[in-house]
């Protein structure tokens, strides 16, 4: 079995460990303006010194009104690649692998940072009108607008133009999210999508618009550049998206140019009842990757590095993301190597200490 320390290439990009930082909202753009600021510098530039193989950034909105809040960062404009292209120099010096997330919020957009307080922003305070599949609101927040057809392609379109900005910011993997209740999964899931024309109902129709976005950014992306896609495996409610739909979309997927599936769940509905623990989503990672014929990604309280050598160990996932471990300690591999008993592969200005 591969060691969290092995390296891993997917197409064109080779990580040098498979411990990666997962996307994790910052809401630290003041100036509303979707410009990544020092503070995304130092944050991802510090974990990519602490030894993760893959440094993946927060969700970088598509459009102005794909954010989640108006301090969300962006890929809409040369302006925000430019900004990312120091931090992808960065990143990549330490050795790490700069990834980036591309997402829109849909109905779940315009809202609040979660320390400014909860529900919709309001025009007055930056806010703008929240899109969706249908006019199906998210428990306490405003209800959207539903989208055009014509809209619907102009997302597409708006996926691909942010991945060509990635890569000329510097980025080797992009990756999609459909995960969480925001625009794509919404599209995905019978609880938030009641349209009736061919982008709803059958399970073909409700997945279209990811497929079409998939090949839109393969087709906007170099041949190297790895391609991921974010999946939130189960609604964990009654009528939603299932976990045997995610290994379909997976399967179909693997044929369009997608490399690693990254596994999560939940976040569209608020009755959602998830059985929280340890390694709670591992297991969708493990049936994506043994019946979808692809690689993925474990996410989901993998806190010690035992538990994330036993994700490999069993064949679980190729890769495990970390999320809240990252942030409570940005140099966890280095930790995890040294309780592994493996060379930890630190920095030059840290090997040797700083005193004289």
């Amino acid at each position: 079995m591969p060691s969290l320390f092995d390296p891993i290439t997917l197409r064109g990009v080779t990580a040098r460990n498979r411990i990666w930082l997962a996307p994790m909202c910052q809401y630290s753009v003041e100036a509303g303006d979707g410009v990544p600021t020092d503070w995304h510098l130092v944050h991802l530039g510090a974990r990519a010194t602490g030894g993760f193989g893959l440094v993946m950034t927060e969700a970088a909105a598509v459009t102005p009104e794909g954010r989640i809040s108006p301090q969300d960062a962006g890929m809409w404009s040369d302006e925000q690649a430019e900004a990312w292209s120091r931090i992808t120099a960065f990143v990549r010096a330490q050795g790490a692998v700069p990834a980036t997330q591309l997402a829109h919020a849909g109905r779940k957009g315009s809202t609040s940072a979660p320390w400014r307080g909860e529900g919709p922003v309001t025009a007055e305070d930056g806010g703008w009108q929240a899109v969706a599949p249908t006019d199906v609101p998210f428990r306490g927040y405003a209800t959207p607008r539903e989208l055009t057809r014509e809209e619907i392609t102009e997302i597409v379109t708006a996926f691909a133009d942010a991945a060509r900005r990635a890569v000329a910011a510097g980025f080797d993997v992009v990756e999609l999210h459909a995960a969480h209740g925001y625009l794509l999964h919404e599209f995905l899931s019978p609880l938030a999508n009641l349209r009736t024309d061919e982008y709803g109902g059958s399970f073909d129709n409700r997945t279209r618009i990811v497929r079409e976005t998939v090949d839109a950014v393969r087709a906007a992306v170099p041949e190297r550049t790895a391609l991921l896609v974010r999946l939130s495996a189960t609604d964990w409610v009654a009528g939603g998206w299932t976990a045997e739909e995610t290994v379909e979309l997976s399967a179909q997927l693997a044929g369009r140019g997608v490399d690693l599936v990254d596994v999560s769940s939940g976040g569209l509905d608020a009755r959602q009842e998830i059985p929280v623990g340890p390694g709670y989503q591992v297991p969708f990672a493990r049936d994506v990757r043994a019946k979808a014929g692809i690689a993925t990604g474990a996410v989901g309280l993998i806190s010690d590095p035992a538990q994330a050598q036993a994700v490999l160990d069993e064949e679980a996932a190729d890769v495990v993301l970390l999320a809240r471990a990252a942030l409570r300690e940005p140099a966890w591999p280095l930790r995890a190597a040294h309780e592994l008993g493996i060379e930890a592969p630190y920095p030059p200005q840290y090997a040797r200490g700083a005193w004289r």
